[in-house]
Parts: C-alpha cells; structure tokens; sequence
C-alpha cells in the first residue's frame, strides 16, 4: 500500500458512468465496473501512479468478471501528491477521457504505463483511444479538478490514508487484495446477513 505522506471489459462485467449520487456508506460515486445492480459494491480509492493499485487492478477486474453480476467496482480518485507527482495529471486526464466514453480504457493505460504519465505520454495515450486530446492535459482538464477533489475529501473523511484502501458495500476492508480474500470476505458478509434475517 502506498501512504500519504501529507495525511492530508471482460465476460459479465460492463463498464459504465454514474453521476454523483447516494450510495451505500454514503459514497458518492461516478465511474463503475461491473453489474448496477450487484450486490456487492468495492469502492476503491485510488491513485494511478502507484504500484499496489496497479498489482490490484487486475485482481479487481478478475473478481468482477468471474463474479456473474454479484459484485461491481467503484474507481474513487486519491492522488497521493507527494509521493506520485504525476498522479493528478493522470486523475484529470482519466476523468476528461470518461466524459469522452473511454474511463476504463484510460484508466487501464495508465496503469499499464505507471512510469510514463507526463503530458506528452498521456496524449499519446489518448490518440490510441482516439479521444479529444486537446483536454486531456493542462488547464483543460482542470474543468475536472473539483470531481477529483471531491473523491479526495471523501476518502480523508472516510479515513483513507494510502492506497489503494477498499470498502466493500461501505465497510473497510482490510485482507489481502486477492480474489480469494475478497470472495471469502463477502461469503461471509453474505453469510451474516443470512443470519440475522
């Protein structure tokens, strides 16, 4: 997990945009994975330039494909300034490629490419996506800075202090980011609810 220093497409799974809205735990979200109608929400607060969210990427997107509509993944902006000095070029640039219909095909460059986020990288990543590249970087993309702020706030209020941190349906979660560790984690959720019906 990397810390803030500062502490202050695959088989059943559809890549989708929500507006800010209510959810469980009270997160607002935008930019989701997976089935709307999941049972079981991830929001995971995050930063593109760091290497546990980039190693977590794969098994998030594994868990939701494998999951046969059950769980869906909320991408939640936490650029860690310090530490990542291009991870809010990469935030703004994922937000404005979302508006342009392409957030995970973005974010999944990003991750790929964690040592090349600067403009000029970023760019050529959207001309692979054939997006509008003119407001991928610099003072166009800032139209986007209050949505990253406000995932920002939300985590610091949530108590996030690293990333990435998950939440499954508004609980923290603190096991291992493994396929296995989650499915265990929300059979037992499952379970418990079952329980106390």
């Amino acid at each position: 997990m990397t810390t803030d220093d500062t502490t202050g497409g695959g088989q059943g799974a559809t890549p989708y945009a929500l507006q800010t809205g209510p959810h469980e735990g009270d997160f607002a979200f935008r930019w989701a994975y997976g089935n709307p109608e999941a049972p079981f929400t991830i929001t995971e607060f995050g930063d593109f330039e760091c290497p546990y969210c980039g190693a977590a990427k794969p098994v998030l997107h594994e868990l939701i494909n494998a999951s046969e509509g059950q769980v869906r993944l909320v991408w939640r902006h936490f650029p860690l300034f310090e530490p990542h000095p291009y991870a809010l070029t990469a935030a703004l640039a994922a937000e404005t490629a979302g508006h342009q219909g392409a957030f995970w095909p973005m974010a999944g460059l990003l991750f790929k490419n964690q040592d090349s986020l600067d403009d000029a990288s970023i760019i050529r990543y959207g001309e692979q996506l054939d997006l509008d590249t003119s407001a991928l970087v610099g003072d166009p993309a800032q139209r986007f800075a209050d949505a990253v702020r406000t995932d920002y706030q939300d985590g610091i209020d949530a108590g996030v202090h690293g990333t990435p941190t998950l939440f499954i349906n508004g609980e923290p979660y603190l096991g291992a980011v493994t396929v296995t560790d989650l499915r265990d984690t929300m059979s037992m959720s499952r379970k418990r609810a079952r329980f106390r019906r």
